[in-house]
């Protein structure tokens, strides 16, 4: 290597190193921007990234003492992975069966046929937490870590997204309903205020449960953290949205979809991309891929 490449390897140590981002972000000397996947000189000690270009007369973060350990790289898990299993568990089982039970005839009866709908309720929910997960990961920065699809520790349930963010943290739990998502209420003066929410026609009020409860856990998580703001959000990715207005909230629980959230992910807040960092550590050993 010649010119900047020669002494970015120089800055080669155990506190800096040239590497290729994995998220945006902005030098420390120049405030040039740098996209994903640009080359730059990151310093471990301070988080920060230098460009290439600035490399050559900036000086390096200061040396500290190495204890032989190695920062630990967390997982960010696959969006959509466990549900997709569990479709192509099922459907090689339908096929399995069919063939047993028609040795000649199986392998045309399952291409004229349909996958069962409880069957295809798995490949849905695989594709709704995929379409979601690509577009938390486009948005992905020190200011906006996220992991998918985490397993819930003794149960066989799991969160579908966590979001850290500098707003705290968001439990998110992707639906590909179809139909357009409706906040209905009833009583109030006389009885009781209820909630319900639905999407089309169906009464979905259960899920609001679900992530409530994902949201209980995910707080005992990080009962040793301090006061991080916890939020929740079901995020319907190809329901019926009005061009005009839709998101609502109903017993704290944020209803919307992808692009609505991805921009309340992005809004400023108090905790610093260091603490994100800790905060999704802790998260991802307590709540591990699915």
């Amino acid at each position: 290597m010649t010119g900047v490449d020669d002494v970015a390897s120089a800055h080669e140590s155990p506190t800096v190193k040239r590497m290729c981002l994995r998220y945006p972000g902005v030098c420390r000397i120049c405030g040039a921007s740098l996209g994903a996947r640009t080359e730059a000189i990151y310093e471990r000690a301070t988080q920060i990234v230098r460009c290439l270009t600035c490399a050559a007369d900036a000086p390096s973060a200061p040396e500290q003492p190495t204890t032989g350990t190695v920062e630990p790289t967390i997982d960010p898990g696959v969006a959509g992975a466990s549900a997709r299993r569990g479709f192509e568990r099922r459907k090689a089982r339908r096929e399995e069966r069919v063939r047993a039970r028609h040795p000649k005839l199986g392998g045309l009866m399952l291409a004229m046929s349909d996958e069962p709908q409880s069957t295809r309720a798995w490949s849905t929910g695989a594709s709704g937490e995929e379409r979601l997960g690509a577009r938390l990961d486009s948005i992905a920065s020190p200011n906006v870590r996220v992991l998918h699809d985490r397993r819930i520790p003794g149960s066989r349930a799991n969160i579908d997204h966590i979001a850290v963010t500098a707003s705290g943290v968001w439990v998110v739990d992707a639906k590909r309903y179809q139909g357009r998502p409706r906040l209905v209420v009833e009583g109030g003066i006389l009885r009781p205020r209820v909630e319900r929410l639905t999407v089309g026609s169906r009464d979905c009020s259960r899920l609001v449960d679900g992530v409530l409860k994902q949201v209980g856990l995910v707080r005992e998580a990080l009962a040793g953290q301090g006061d991080v703001p916890i939020q929740a959000a079901l995020c319907f990715v190809a329901a019926d949205w009005p061009l005009i207005g839709g998101s609502f909230a109903t017993r704290g629980v944020h209803v919307l979809w992808p692009k609505k959230l991805a921009t309340r992910l992005a809004e400023p807040g108090v905790l610093t991309p260091e603490t994100i960092l800790r905060v999704q550590g802790d998260l991802a050993t307590h709540f591990p891929p699915a």
